[in-house]
């Protein structure tokens, strides 16, 4: 029996995209951020995604909290190293799961790679008034910092620290069509 797959390519549409963490601040507030700069390459069997093979990477330096002095010492080397290591990246695979979609592969920051798995919310295909064909997924997780060479840290007078270990990842995703 012959093969009929086809690929489909599809790459990120950054102006209806967005990469957003979350991570406790003193463990009493949260602290909120983007990257500005990043580029996503996903492969399906025609239109499923189920098995789809995902690459994304992200510019370390185009990273924001609205605050200067945080954003140039998240790029110091007490946090991500811009200098040595300016970009972020993951390879991996979206798994339907039966009910969900679930992002699951390798996530290296500081060249320093860990498994991840991320909740995949599925929001369809549409094509827009240009004709382009877009999908949109939302995605959801969290990691240990530490885990990826992030250890910087401030022990407080209550016996806390400044920066909690759990960040919780975010992205809203529109791919186009290629």
């Amino acid at each position: 029996m012959e093969n009929t797959s086809v690929i489909t390519k599809w790459a990120i549409d950054a102006s209806h995209s967005e990469l957003n963490f979350r991570v406790k601040h003193l463990m009493i507030s949260t602290v909120s951020g983007t990257f500005r700069s990043f580029t996503c390459a996903v492969a399906t069997d025609g239109n499923n995604f189920d098995g789809a093979t995902v690459t994304f990477e992200a510019d370390v330096n185009s990273i924001t909290t609205n605050n200067t002095d945080r954003d140039n010492h998240l790029k110091s080397d007490d946090f991500f190293a811009s200098e040595t290591y300016p970009k972020m990246s993951f390879v991996g695979k979206l798994i339907n799961d039966g009910d969900e979609y679930v992002l699951k592969g390798d996530l290296t920051i500081r060249g320093i790679s860990r498994p991840v798995e991320m909740e995949a919310e599925f929001n369809g295909i549409a094509k827009d008034p240009w004709g382009n064909t877009k999908a949109g997924f939302e995605l959801k997780g969290k990691i240990n910092r530490k885990d990826f060479g992030l250890t910087w840290n401030v022990a407080t007078e209550t016996g806390g620290v400044l920066v909690s270990e759990e960040v919780k990842l975010k992205a809203n995703i529109q791919l186009l069509m290629m």
